[in-house]
């Protein structure tokens, strides 16, 4: 880790190497007081390799602000190299041009979970690409036997492989066995890890989990990008343009137009487009705006664009004020002693039974429909 000290005007007054460890921080936090008042401390990587030391800036008071890495173009006229580097970011922060907030370390285990969560599905996706590939090439025999075969069948018949022939066959199915083995694992992996995920996030922000459209995955994603203190974003503007869903002005002279903007977490706008294509295919709201701006004559493109944006700012909502979410612990007991089932239940609403026993669970949220449900039954 390297720090470097900057004056009022600017100029270079001192820099030096310290550890990445609790001992380190403390001499680098010393190296600064000794140099006299110290204005704000640039961090780049708060959330990663900076996280450490973040923690022990702001556990002395000082003020600490996220800066991001210099340009290339910059990085090609001055060079690359730690002390640059830190002089880049004190004079990033001592000019204002770096002012935000560092995220507080109260969404670190959904992170965690978060990332796990993915690496399983990419390496379960490549355990199946793998067993694919392997029977392009296998012998006729076992081509035919498991290459018909597709999804979960394909995975349960090879894993209950018992690998017999010559020496090809014998490889060739003790490595698609132990690869429809790893996919098993995996895939439990995953489940476990998705379910851990929901019952954090449910437990941190419980209306961004209940909003429409907002799975584990999703609510996750959002508050790793908003970060557990959202309220350093000033408006629902700045959160928008983080998650890269907001217009960016590209006008000059008399023309005045803005662009699709390409920057922020794509991630989170990654988020975002599920939540509208969920939204998109069941929601009625949303199908009528769809049929209308369809009328307008927009594109699909451009009425995601225009959907994404718009659920930024009820996702913004979430994360920066209480949102109180109905509760639905009740209506399950209640149906059971009422002796009425889901299918009777699903029929007097014209849904299907999956969906009240999603809204029974918490699972899905409807507010319109938990309400007469509840009625519905008390009068039963």
């Amino acid at each position: 880790m390297h720090v470097a000290v900057i004056g009022d005007n600017g100029g270079h007054l001192a820099d030096a190497k310290f550890a990445t460890t609790t001992a380190g921080y403390a001499a680098a936090l010393a190296f600064l007081d000794a140099h006299g008042h110290v204005i704000a401390i640039g961090v780049e990587g708060t959330a990663s390799y900076g996280a450490g030391f973040t923690r022990a800036a702001r556990s002395h008071g000082h003020r600490v602000v996220e800066v991001n890495r210099p340009d290339r173009a910059e990085r090609r006229r001055i060079g690359k190299s730690d002390p640059i580097d830190a002089y880049a970011a004190a004079r990033a922060a001592f000019s204002g041009r770096a002012s935000s907030s560092p995220k507080d370390d109260t969404v670190a285990g959904i992170r965690a979970l978060h990332n796990t969560a993915r690496s399983a599905v990419k390496a379960r996706t490549a355990a199946l690409n793998q067993i694919t590939h392997i029977l392009f090439a296998a012998p006729e025999s076992i081509r035919a036997k498991y290459g018909r075969l597709t999804g979960t069948d394909r995975t349960d018949a090879l894993a209950r492989l018992r690998p017999a022939g010559d020496a090809v066959h014998v490889a060739v199915l003790t490595a698609l066995k132990n690869l429809a083995r790893r996919v098993k694992e995996l895939t439990a992996e995953h489940t476990a890890l998705t379910k851990a995920l929901d019952s954090e996030a449910t437990a941190h922000n419980p209306g961004l989990r209940a909003a429409y459209g907002v799975g584990p995955d999703t609510a996750a994603q959002l508050l790793i990008t908003a970060g557990g203190n959202p309220e350093r974003m000033r408006t629902e503007a700045s959160f928008a343009a983080l998650c890269g869903a907001a217009p960016v002005p590209a006008s000059s002279g008399r023309t005045n137009r803005h662009r699709l903007s390409r920057g922020g977490d794509r991630a989170a706008n990654a988020a975002l487009y599920r939540i509208a294509l969920v939204r998109m295919s069941s929601d009625p709201r949303t199908r009528e705006y769809v049929a209308r701006q369809t009328a307008a004559g927009r594109t699909k493109k451009e009425i995601i664009r225009l959907l994404k944006r718009a659920i930024s700012r009820e996702i913004f909502r979430c994360l920066t004020t209480v949102v109180t979410v109905p509760v639905t612990a009740d209506l399950r007991p209640l149906r059971r002693a009422k002796n009425i089932t889901l299918t009777a239940a699903a029929q007097h609403f014209g849904v299907w039974p999956t969906a009240i026993s999603r809204l029974e669970r918490g699972l899905s949220r409807d507010d319109d429909l938990s309400h007469a449900y509840r009625e519905w039954l008390q009068a039963a």
